[in-house]
């Protein structure tokens, strides 16, 4: 023994018992076995953490066919929308006398709906809280509860009695959707056609994010009696025949995230660094893996 070794370490490794030097390689391996198996639990938990912020295609995907599909599968025709106390209509008439048509219009100019919603408010009669429009010179047009032809019938019949040739244009001036939460591009946007069905108004969002609950989304909608909020599956095929399909003015659409995934990783910044750091981690543990296994 004193033969191998030489100076301060070989006075130390002579002061030592026979028994605790003969185990002194044994200490060394499970120590380096240890350090194997934590850098392993590290490089587990690193692998876990980036699986857990990935999504599925099946989570990701719309249209699917569900044996235990939450809708019934029998076709719900959609709905017409009713005016309520507080819209605005845009009421244009129009004659072979321009100069006595131009009298029932709002700002007198009987000009065209505009692109700006200021605009619009300025061109059209509020529907007061008692459900009717003032128009000038005939006075207060019940509309409240009335789909949009229904109220161009009962305006037209009013205006017989002062222009028996006008025509006339009913519209509404508040026709938007608000779309909040986990979509890409929230916001409000203005409904330009008759009928605007989910995938439509999720499209002017710029499509629903990553994180977003496909699973459970949700529909606050006003009505003449309350306010309700809907939920509905977006990834099931059957969504087509159900009420949830088309879009009503003023609804507000809100994509929740999906559980757990609260937090702005999904974001191209800190998707990038969480990723870089995880890489790094990584290498690094594979590195002192090695070097543990090669001594």
């Amino acid at each position: 023994m004193p033969d191998l070794v030489s100076g301060t370490e070989g006075a130390k490794l002579y002061s030592m018992d026979k028994k605790t030097f003969q185990l002194l390689p044994m200490k060394i391996f499970k120590k380096s076995k240890r350090s194997v198996s934590t850098n392993i639990s590290m490089l587990s938990l690193v692998l876990l953490i980036l699986l857990g912020a990935c999504v599925t295609t099946k989570e990701a995907t719309y249209l699917q066919e569900y044996e235990d599909s939450t809708y019934t599968g029998e076709y719900v025709p959609p709905e017409d929308y009713l005016i309520k106390p507080n819209d605005n209509l845009y009421i244009r008439v129009t004659s072979l006398d321009p100069a006595l048509a131009i009298m029932f219009n709002a700002m007198g100019d009987g000009g065209a709906m505009r692109g700006d919603e200021a605009s619009n408010q300025l061109m059209s009669y509020p529907v007061e809280l008692d459900g009717t429009v003032d128009l000038p010179y005939v006075g207060a047009v019940p509309v409240a509860g009335m789909t949009l032809l229904e109220a161009k019938s009962a305006i037209a019949t009013v205006l017989e009695d002062y222009l028996r040739d006008a025509s006339l244009t009913v519209k509404l001036v508040n026709n938007y959707v608000s779309i909040l939460g986990e979509v890409r591009a929230p916001g409000m946007f203005i409904i330009y056609k008759e009928r605007l069905n989910i995938f439509e108004a999720l499209a002017m969002a710029g499509d629903l994010a990553d994180f977003s609950d496909r699973y459970v989304l949700a529909i606050i909608r006003q009505t003449n009696e309350s306010t309700i909020v809907k939920e509905f599956d977006i990834t099931d095929r059957n969504i087509i025949d159900s009420e949830y399909f088309y879009v009503m003015p003023n609804d507000v659409i809100y994509v929740k995230p999906k559980s757990g995934r609260y937090f702005a990783a999904n974001t191209a910044p800190f998707l990038f660094a969480f990723s870089a750091i995880a890489a790094l981690g990584t290498l690094v543990l594979l590195i002192q893996n090695t070097r543990l296994l090669s001594q």
